[in-house]
């Protein structure tokens, strides 16, 4: 099973996310926007950790909250993140560990700017038939 693909979009660019769990299909959508934003990142060296709460009214908007933030510490922390653990994980709230790598902006090439998660298709949902978890998020780029 692929993990994620890369949408082509207008003016944007997205991807869907594949798990077998709600867990795994968070998982690989930060996966999937980390390798817009920096190609590779399976074997960055680690350097930096973070912890995230976050709480929400239901699972898209979960998702929509989760890789903002995740964005948001990319930018405000110059690092690209590559490790996401999932702690805890309902419909309305995730705790999670995140690990990266540090990055000097003249040092590192940044393949595409996501400037924001946008609702835009924004979806998840377990596929009944084979119980498989699909996301679709569309950027701003």
């Amino acid at each position: 099973m692929k993990e994620f693909e890369i949408i082509d979009h207008t003016a944007d660019i997205g991807i869907a996310a594949y798990g077998k769990t709600k867990r795994e299909v968070f998982i690989n959508a930060a996966r999937g926007m980390f390798e817009i934003i920096a190609g590779e990142t399976k074997n960055l060296k680690e350097n930096f950790c973070d912890k995230i709460k976050l709480e929400a009214d239901n699972l898209e908007d979960l998702l929509f909250a989760w890789l903002n933030e995740l964005l948001y510490i990319s930018e405000t922390k110059l690092v690209i993140l590559n490790k996401f653990e999932i702690k805890d994980l309902s419909n309305n709230t995730i705790g999670a560990e995140v690990k990266g790598t540090k990055i000097n902006r003249l040092n590192c090439k940044i393949k595409k700017e996501i400037k924001a998660v946008t609702y835009y298709r924004l979806e998840i949902k377990k596929d009944e038939k084979s119980g498989l978890w699909r996301a679709q998020v569309i950027f701003d780029i």
